[in-house]
C-alpha cells in the first residue's frame, strides 16, 4: 500500500498541471471586436452582437499586429475590425487588427 502513495500523488500532479494548461489556453480565445479608439496604454471596444463601448487597459507587452504585421496601438483606427484576447484582469494581451480595405 505504501509503495502505491507516491504513484497516485504523481499522477494526481500530473491531473492538475493537464487541467491547468488547457485553462490558460480557454484565456488566450480571440473575441471579435471593433475598434471605437485606441491609445495611451488603453482600447475601446465594441464586441461582435453588443454595441455598447467597452475600455480596456492594454499590457505593455502586449503582441498587437496589424494586417499581419507588428503594430503599435496608436495605429488602430475607428473601425478597424480585430480579435482581441485577455488575462484573467481583462487586460488585452494580444490584438489581431485588420485595415478596413
Amino acid at each position: 500500500m505504501m509503495s502505491r502513495i507516491p504513484y497516485l500523488l504523481l499522477v494526481a500532479v500530473a491531473l492538475v498541471v493537464l487541467a491547468g494548461a488547457s485553462l490558460r489556453a480557454a484565456d488566450d480565445k480571440l473575441h471579435e471586436a471593433t475598434v471605437v479608439k485606441a491609445g495611451d496604454g488603453k482600447i475601446t471596444l465594441t464586441f461582435k452582437g453588443d454595441d455598447k463601448k467597452h475600455t480596456h487597459d492594454v499590457a505593455k507587452d502586449a503582441k498587437i499586429t496589424l494586417d499581419d504585421k507588428s503594430a503599435k496601438l496608436e495605429e488602430l483606427k475607428e473601425g478597424f475590425p480585430v480579435k482581441v484576447a485577455w488575462d484573467d484582469k481583462f487586460v488585452i494581451t494580444k490584438i489581431e487588427a485588420k485595415s478596413k480595405k
